[in-house]
């Protein structure tokens, strides 16, 4: 049977989360050991009676074999925590969800990801700039991520696929239970073009308690979420904070002190987020103008074992030349090829004086 079987199998047992996954697997060792564990075993580890109880009636009324066979017959990727192909930057998280739903495609070149996100009562001030900039950053190889709802999230798809560009939707169901009905066209799309994307089980409704956790999604894919419009207790304003909280970069468009749509936006900006004036601010401040060539520099030039070393020791805070050979062992000849093949990957930057902070690491938001 496959292993995943039965990670699919705990994500269908309600309750049970990223730390509640570890806590298993760490006492078990693998998830098929502890798929046949007796009740008492799950209660020692300290799992609360509820969710042993529940991990009971799931593992008495599915077959999770059966069931992982139908989700993959269905054109249905099952992508999981431990294996090469989760994305990269979501691993990078506090507890990235362990199983990823995907239909469609998810790219190394999704790598490079901004988010979009806005107010669903979307004006026609809101819709111009979503287009413009989502259009724009598309048309520059950044793939454009969302969440697929009416307003900035369904125009901000729609104008990375009307340039020929890449995009991902975040859902707060299942992949099979598109939200709202009116954009089943566009998920069908987006899966052409990108990917919808889920951590819930099939079959999962789109409950309103879905919406927040799938926002840590949305901005743990990202390089930068961009806020568009927003209330002051919009669902965007929660991504915005996940994105802070994770290190990401967060910018939002201002806009007219006395509409509703712009007091969530402007706080944003008082608050120390990155005022959007145009898509080329996002790859100024990103350092995004090379794409192409790191793309093709990511395809063509695998990591090796020096640029391995190297990434564990180079962060958030510059690092100078000498430090690096020094931590490394490794001769200044070789320690300055790597950091040029690096820099090229867009992996690190220089900042001066010889100094290098990674790229994926240096990202510290804004204060909220």
């Amino acid at each position: 049977m496959d292993e995943k079987s039965y990670w699919v199998g705990f994500n269908l047992v309600k309750g049970i989360g990223a730390v509640r996954f570890r806590l298993i697997r760490d006492h078990f060792g693998d998830l098929q050991s502890a798929w046949s564990a007796s009740k008492d075993q799950f209660l020692a580890i300290g799992l609360h009676p509820n969710i042993v109880e529940n991990i009971i009636h799931i593992r008495s009324t599915v077959d999770i074999e059966e069931n992982y066979q139908k989700i993959i017959t269905s054109g249905i990727k099952v992508v999981i925590s431990d294996e090469e192909g989760y994305p990269s930057r979501l691993k990078e998280i506090d507890q990235p969800p362990p199983v990823l739903y995907i239909r469609g495609d998810y790219l190394e070149d999704d790598f490079w990801a901004v988010a979009i996100v806005g107010t669903r009562r979307i004006t026609a001030y809101g819709r111009q700039i979503a287009d413009e900039i989502s259009s724009y950053l598309a048309q520059n190889g950044i793939t454009i991520i969302s969440g697929m709802a009416r307003g900035v999230d369904g125009v901000a798809h729609q104008a990375a696929l009307r340039v020929g560009g890449r995009t991902l939707a975040v859902l707060g169901s299942g992949v099979d239970r598109i939200y709202p009905p009116e954009h089943r066209n566009l998920a069908h799309s987006i899966e052409e073009h990108g990917a919808t994307i889920s951590d819930y089980p099939l079959g999962t409704p789109p409950d309103s308690s879905n919406f927040p956790p799938r926002n840590r999604i949305i901005s743990g894919l990202s390089m930068a979420v961009i806020v568009i419009e927003a209330g002051l207790k919009s669902g965007a304003l929660i991504t915005a904070n996940y994105a802070a909280d994770q290190g990401r970069d967060v910018f939002a468009v201002p806009g007219n002190i006395q509409a509703h749509q712009s007091k969530g936006t402007n706080l944003l900006i008082q608050q120390g987020a990155h005022p959007l004036l145009s898509g080329k601010d996002v790859l100024d401040s990103l350092n995004l103008e090379r794409i192409p060539e790191q793309k093709h520099a990511r395809r063509t030039i695998p990591v090796d074992k020096d640029e391995a070393l190297m990434l564990e020791i180079i962060g958030r805070e510059p690092i100078h030349i000498d430090e690096i050979r020094s931590k490394t062992g490794l001769p200044i000849e070789a320690v300055s090829a790597s950091l040029a093949i690096m820099e090229l990957k867009g992996l690190v930057q220089q900042v001066g004086g010889m100094n290098y902070v990674s790229i994926r690491e240096e990202r510290t938001g804004y204060e909220v």
